[in-house]
């Protein structure tokens, strides 16, 4: 076993059979919280409210890393930014108007294969965890 000459740890080549090497590659964002904004009821107008984003992103293998450099790396500290960006001082009626929105900033991406985006108000009712939307590009 040869030893990466940036890192000097082992190289790891050849080790997976070809029968398990990876089909799908995903990177994620999972249970961002952002205050927006959001809903048509007179009462919500106005008065930010959590919602949660999860925006889960399979790639072909030419955007998803094969070595430890950063260059190599698709970036979710993008879509972090984009996503706190996005929602800062606007207003939405709808979470299907949210969720399209990060949905197609996301598809435009280099790379993307396949997208499921999944908004949630989870302080909307006492007695449920959340109400959501999810966009996908695949039958769930």
């Amino acid at each position: 076993m040869a030893a990466d000459p940036l890192t000097m740890q082992p190289r790891l080549v050849g080790l997976v059979p070809d029968a398990l090497r990876p089909v799908s590659r995903k990177v994620m964002l999972e249970g961002m919280e952002l205050m927006v904004d959001i809903g048509f009821h007179e009462a919500e107008i106005g008065v930010p409210q959590r919602v949660l984003v999860n925006v889960e992103v399979w790639l072909d293998s030419a955007h998803f890393p094969q070595d430890d450099h950063v260059a190599s790396a698709w970036d979710y500290h993008w879509l972090h930014e984009t996503l706190t960006a996005m929602t800062a001082g606007r207003r939405f009626r709808l979470q299907e108007t949210l969720a399209h929105e990060i949905y197609a900033l996301t598809a435009a991406r280099a790379g993307v294969l396949a997208l499921r985006v999944t908004t949630r108000k989870p302080d909307v009712y006492p007695d449920c965890a959340a109400a959501g939307v999810v966009l996908s590009s695949f039958e769930d």
